[in-house]
């Protein structure tokens, strides 16, 4: 019964996230990116250990870490999401060493939307436009995150908690735009 129950809350856990998610990326400017936001999620390889490790009041991939050591669930989907920086990492043709890999503009303005669901679905009422940024800085010294994305990420996450989510989403559709403009011209040869 316990397994049924979990399925079920997990289910609406990743549900509720997801359209959040699609919700912040149509505020982006990038909506139709949004409508396939982790739908690994529901797959077998992601969603039975989501139950299994269910808790509610934070990713079940913790969880499973601390139960066997590592996280399939989490291997299956940063292989699968590029929103995640860890799907954007590769060996160092000078150094190699594996290291972060610049994120293309589309993917890190999904990633900060993500965040900022991640965080309204796990803290609920308690969220605050800083807590996206409180989660990136405790964490900020130990990601294998190539350093120019990292630090457009604690730019656009202080500029969530300094100026709220308008101002916020208003900056990330103005490089959405000036990205797409970038690709055109450069399949157009200009």
């Amino acid at each position: 019964m316990k397994l049924l129950d979990n399925a079920k809350s997990h289910f609406r856990t990743i549900t509720a996230h997801r359209h959040k998610v699609m919700e912040h990326c149509f505020r982006a400017g990038i909506g139709f990116q949004g409508l396939f936001h982790d739908l690994s999620k529901y797959s077998p390889t992601e969603f039975i250990p989501g139950m299994k490790y269910y808790q509610g009041d934070r990713s079940p991939n913790e969880k499973e870490r601390e139960t066997i050591g590592y996280s399939n669930a989490w291997m299956h989907h940063k292989g699968r999401n590029r929103h995640h920086y860890e799907f954007w990492t590769d060996y160092n043709p000078e150094t190699k060493k594996m290291s972060g890999v610049k994120m293309p503009v589309r993917y890190f303005v999904e990633m900060v939307c993500d965040r900022m669901a991640a965080s309204k679905t796990y803290r609920g009422a308690d969220y605050k436009d800083s807590d996206p940024l409180e989660y990136f800085a405790g964490r900020k010294g130990r990601l294998m995150i190539h350093p120019k994305t990292a630090r457009q990420l604690e730019i656009v996450l202080t500029m969530l908690a300094e100026k709220g989510e308008d101002e916020t989403f208003r900056f990330l559709r103005k490089i959405v735009h000036k990205d797409r403009v970038k690709r055109i011209k450069s399949k157009l040869g200009l």
